[in-house]
């Protein structure tokens, strides 16, 4: 392989995140990086880079409009129902019911871990839900970023009815020939980092657990109310929901029937989609489903829902309806912005460009690894792809052939299963560092923080947790294949680097919890 090569099809990521860490400015760090890769792309041709730009960005967009379109209903959704008073009504319930800082995180994370339908969905709209109950317990907006962002991807990679599920199960069956959902399911207990972030959320929640930049946000949202810390580049913090002053009617049913009507509308339409009311198996439609339009004719109907249950009652006026439908589109424009630009970074570093990912992968699968180091490797480059192209799902696009391949060898076949489980974990740790990953994007949007503050205190802990799954991973190699005694030496190992970690922060950097509640 040419090493010139391999270097140039990384640099577009690595210019645009180095950028965005120095800068603290995604935007122009997105587009810097994109116009490096087009550059590299048309061999120095300026004109070619600006067309190859715009080109690849029109074609992203209509890749992933649907998306777009699911984004602009889910904002129009929330500033409804905060409108409404529904959001309001929900935080009043819930300040009442949860009395302590312990339980607004539980709490956060619950509804988190219930919401498995979609990351985006989930984000957004827990976020939205939760900000003024976690405020009031004076949870950083970088805290409830991190409890958003780790229990987002986590749970729809190990929940088999989801977006990630059912892609994931396609990826699977194109490159083995098995039953896709079979093998995603059984692969499950293989991806160690979800199970042990999940773990971790629950020590976080528990525990007045904090450490690196996470533990200065803390304090100051602690100790001096500061919730922010930074409060510049905040993508949003507010959907636009203050029904222009007028007395909120909504209840608590105000917002739990619209994001019920989302999730089973959205379930129903997965189902369509996928053939199941044609025959198809109701779980092989979830493999088989349109992900994106199922969540666009989800968010549509849940609409249609929101409106049969507040105009009669008069809860919100027509106007205010359709004005919350264009403030809540508007309210997600940041969020465009950002996402497109991540996609067509990802672009950039496709195989119809640089050709990132495979010539990574190729690099890996033709070293002369031992064969007891694959997963751990495995995992390694995953994390590496999904930090670079910022999308958990591309990096597994590519990888899950790959290690199909490499599992396909007689040395190799009971490997297969660990191989896919750091594929999938190492891409969804990717995807949580990774300050171009839409997912990181959308969980700084939902919490109302400085997306860099969510990307910097996150990094600490979700790699915290990768090194204990790699630990596990190499012993799982070293027991050919064997899963039960390497994760529990990697939960053990999580639960030992936490407390030495929390003992660490705390002598240098003690927090004054008197004045919470917790």
């Amino acid at each position: 392989m040419d090493i010139l090569q391999l270097i140039l099809s990384i640099l577009p990521p690595i210019i645009a995140i180095g950028l965005a860490l120095i800068t603290k400015e995604v935007i122009s760090s997105l587009l810097i990086g994109i116009l490096a890769g087009t550059l590299i792309y048309s061999q120095g041709n300026v004109v070619g880079m600006v067309t190859a730009t715009f080109e690849l960005m029109g074609n992203k967009i209509g890749d992933n409009v649907n998306i777009l379109i699911f984004l602009g209903l889910l904002g129009a959704l929330v500033v409804i129902v905060t409108r409404a008073g529904g959001s309001a009504a929900y935080g009043e319930w819930a300040s009442r019911k949860l009395t302590t800082r312990r339980g607004a995180a539980l709490a956060t994370s619950a509804l988190g871990c219930l919401i498995f339908i979609d990351d985006y969905f989930n984000c957004l709209s827990v976020g939205t839900v939760m900000r003024p109950v976690t405020d009031k317990h004076r949870i950083s907006r970088a805290k409830l970023a991190y409890l958003l962002d780790a229990t987002a991807a986590p749970i729809c990679i190990i929940a088999p009815v989801s977006s990630w599920g059912a892609s994931v199960a396609s990826y699977m069956a194109d490159a083995t020939g098995l039953n896709g959902m079979t093998t995603f399911v059984k692969t499950i207990p293989y991806n160690f980092y979800a199970i042990l972030t999940i773990i971790m959320i629950l020590v976080v929640c528990l525990t007045k657990l904090n450490y690196g930049p996470m533990a200065k946000f803390e304090k100051n949202a602690i100790e001096k109310g500061d919730l922010f810390t930074h409060t510049e580049n905040v993508v949003t913090d507010d959907f636009g929901g203050n029904n222009g002053g007028k007395a909120l009617k909504g209840k608590v049913y105000d917002l739990v029937i619209p994001i019920l009507a989302l999730i089973v509308c959205t379930v129903i339409a997965m189902v369509y989609t996928g053939g199941g009311f044609s025959g198809t198996p109701f779980l092989s439609s979830f493999g088989e489903c349109d992900s994106s339009f199922s969540l666009v004719l989800g968010s549509f109907l849940g609409l249609v829902v929101t409106f049969i249950l507040y105009i009669p009652r008069k809860v919100l006026s027509f106007v205010d309806f359709m004005g919350g439908i264009t403030e809540g589109i508007k309210s997600m424009v940041p969020a465009f912005t950002i996402l497109i630009l991540a996609w067509t970074i990802g672009g950039v570093c496709s195989s119809d460009y640089l050709n990132t990912g495979e010539l990574v992968g190729n690099a890996i699968s033709n070293s002369a690894f031992p064969t007891f180091l694959l997963p751990a490797v495995i995992m390694v480059v995953a994390a590496f792809l999904g930090f670079s192209t910022g999308t958990s799902w591309g990096t597994m696009a590519i990888l899950i052939p790959i290690g199909a391949a490499i599992a396909s060898a007689p040395q190799t076949q009971h490997l297969l299963l660990p191989i896919f489980g750091c594929t999938l974990g190492g891409a969804v740790y990717g995807d949580h560092v990774s300050p171009i990953s839409d997912t990181t994007i959308l969980s700084s949007t939902g919490a109302g923080c400085n997306h860099l503050d969510h990307v910097s205190s996150q990094m600490y802990y979700a790699s915290t947790v990768l090194v204990c799954c790699l630990v596990g991973h190499v012993l799982m190699g070293l027991m050919g294949g064997s899963m039960v005694v390497p994760l529990i030496v990697s939960v053990a190992l999580l639960l030992a680097a936490l407390f030495v970690l929390n003992r660490v922060q705390s002598k240098k950097d003690s927090i004054d919890y008197s004045q919470v509640k917790f």
